[in-house]
């Protein structure tokens, strides 16, 4: 554990003897965002961001999704916590997993003959699962930045953690952070997009006649598909364990047809979920008779929704439209509950725009801590990166 002192006003000046003093900050590495003290954790991150629930973070911890070890630096003004960044080590990413189809096909042989060298060491900034932020009660003085992006290059040196990524940040927070990113030999690149439906409907039927006219059609052109399945019926479950074998089997047929697979989550994380306690999940299930054949995994925080992960049985999820229909259900259940907003995953844009979806731009800092693959990857990875993103957004034929 490791704490940087630093003055707001950045010199050594004295104030005049009139003049209140510059607050004193300090940065503190703390071993797991776990020793933040609860009410501290709640006071300082996304009130309405589920992804941000204390028990997201235990249930990573707990699970292999894929950070090795975790860690936080913890910021107080004047001894008062004032900001938290937590951090995720992954000693070898696999880049085939994190990279778009055409790169995977590249890549695919030198994985299988020199697999070490698509391995890379990473250190990621933010939440590993959901948005990135510096979460706290504001913008930071430039010069606790500075400390702040000089604590998190120590660590990544200390861990041989090469490569460091601020992931998933708002382009105004990395504004915010910009010169001391850039002070540090950071660029920034266009991540893909969230996707966050606005709510404040009365009701479903309220939230279907807002649509545009086509949209609104083939909803309710869905939804008749899916009651023409005799046998097929949604549920809305507070308890599903006995149902968590099943939910991997489905979320594995996902994983398989994805592009990428940065986060892989496991049977561990689920049930470390309700184990925490912190986290307020339901489970929208689609059953065909006794057997689960598809789900929306989705998480509750003040009054924002996330549907986190999906799980479908592909034998019957296109001819039954499963995936719509359990949006839907999942953007009934969130307005009943009073929700102002609802997020999906950054996959599947098309149909996400279609149930009224807007997307929410996000972006990364990257770096190096040695000169030339900080070059190099500056060079190389931002046109990848807009390339992948090109063709996530692009119209499916």
């Amino acid at each position: 554990m490791s704490a940087e002192d630093v003055r707001a006003g950045g010199g050594p000046a004295r104030p005049a003897p009139d003049a209140p003093a510059a607050p004193r900050y300090t940065v503190q590495r703390l071993t797991s965002p776990g020793d933040v003290p609860p009410e501290v954790w709640d006071a300082l991150t996304p009130a309405d961001d589920p992804m941000w629930a204390r028990g997201v973070f235990a249930a990573m911890e707990r699970s292999a999704i894929g950070p090795d070890g975790y860690a936080c630096l913890l910021v107080r003004r004047d001894g008062h916590p004032c900001a938290v960044l937590p951090l995720s080590a992954v000693s070898g990413l696999q880049l085939e997993r994190v990279v778009g189809p055409r790169e995977r096909r590249l890549l695919a042989p030198v994985a299988r003959r020199l697999p070490r060298l698509t391995r890379v060491p990473m250190l990621f900034c933010g939440n590993f699962l959901g948005q990135g932020h510096v979460a706290g009660e504001g913008p930071l003085p430039a010069p606790v930045a500075t400390a702040l992006v000089r604590e998190v290059l120590d660590f990544a040196r200390g861990h041989r953690l090469g490569t460091v990524v601020f992931k998933d940040f708002a382009p105004e927070e990395l504004d915010a952070l910009r010169p001391a990113l850039d002070d540090a030999g950071f660029f920034t690149a266009a991540g893909l997009p969230d996707t966050e439906l606005t709510l404040g409907h009365r009701d479903f039927e309220e939230y279907l006649g807002s649509l545009p006219a086509k949209p609104r059609r083939n909803a309710r052109s869905k939804i008749r598909k899916f009651r023409a399945h005799q046998g097929l019926r949604i549920e809305v479950l507070a308890e599903f364990g006995p149902l968590v074998p099943a939910m991997m089997e489905l979320y594995q047929q996902v994983m398989d047809r994805a592009d990428q697979t940065l986060d892989v989550l496991d049977e561990a994380f689920v049930r470390a979920l309700a184990d925490t306690g912190d986290v307020d999940q339901r489970l929208v299930a689609c059953f065909d008779g006794d057997r689960l054949v598809g789900y929306l995994h989705c998480l509750f925080r003040g009054r924002g929704a996330v549907g986190t992960r999906i799980g479908l049985d592909y034998r019957l999820a296109h001819r039954a439209r499963l995936y719509h229909n359990l949006h839907y259900a999942a953007i009934e259940l969130a307005i009943s509950r009073g929700c102002r907003h609802i997020r999906f995953a950054q996959t599947a844009y098309e149909p996400k725009r279609e149930f009224g979806c807007e997307l929410v731009e996000q972006s990364y800092a990257i770096t190096h801590t040695r000169r030339l693959p900080r070059a190099v990857l500056r060079l190389l990875l931002p046109r990848a990166l807009e390339a992948a993103r090109e063709q996530a957004l692009a119209p499916k034929s």
